[in-house]
């Protein structure tokens, strides 16, 4: 098994391709070493010392690492752990236990605002094409957009894996994904990430 590694629009993420499926739904993303006990992987990933966030696509693992952390170095130990792992077939995430620890739907999905039901199809629309045209590309960059919510026309997105703190996601926000949207629903008038 060969572990691929791409750059990512975030210089602090790397991509990491096992030319396997790692999540066969959904995206988990995790943000500190405590959510990352629900991940035997992420949490082995965390214990590096350099590693700022986890997250798992369709077919690959996106690595934050810390400010100042030497990619040259870290890359490797990377590759490592997640070889050992996708060799051994080892599980992605724990079951529940008695410790408390519990899993997140599968799925990633994060809580939605509530919004207006006479804005139902407008919702529905957005949804739709997050989900056809802005996923797919969010996620050839290593990250991942969940719908947050809908008022008054803005649009709430919340940004994973290497989109979140990215230095060009504003760019991405604003003239990419709000662009599309104002285009097919004219009812947007702005996109915000929370």
């Amino acid at each position: 098994m060969l572990i691929e590694t791409e750059l990512t629009p975030n210089p602090a993420t790397r991509k990491f391709l096992p030319g396997q499926i790692v999540m066969a739904s959904g995206s988990r993303d995790f943000s500190s070493p405590e959510a990352a006990e629900a991940s035997p992987l992420a949490e082995v990933l965390f214990g590096l010392g350099d590693v700022t966030g986890v997250h798992f696509g369709k077919d690959f693992v996106a690595v934050t690492a810390a400010p100042g952390a030497d990619w040259s170095l870290l890359q490797a130990d990377v590759a490592a752990i997640l070889l050992d792992h996708f060799t051994a077939d080892m599980p992605l995430l724990r079951e529940a236990s008695a410790a408390g620890i519990s899993v997140p739907p599968e799925d990633g999905l994060v809580d939605e605002l509530p919004f207006d039901p006479a804005d139902a199809d407008i919702v529905d629309q957005i949804k739709e094409l997050i989900e056809t045209r802005i996923r797919p590309a969010v996620a050839n960059d290593g990250g991942d957009i969940r719908f947050k919510g809908f008022n008054k026309g803005h649009v709430y997105l919340v940004m994973q894996g290497a989109c979140a703190g990215c230095p060009s996601s504003t760019a991405t926000l604003k003239n990419g994904i709000e662009s599309l949207l104002k285009h097919y629903v004219p009812e947007v008038t702005e996109v915000h990430a929370v």
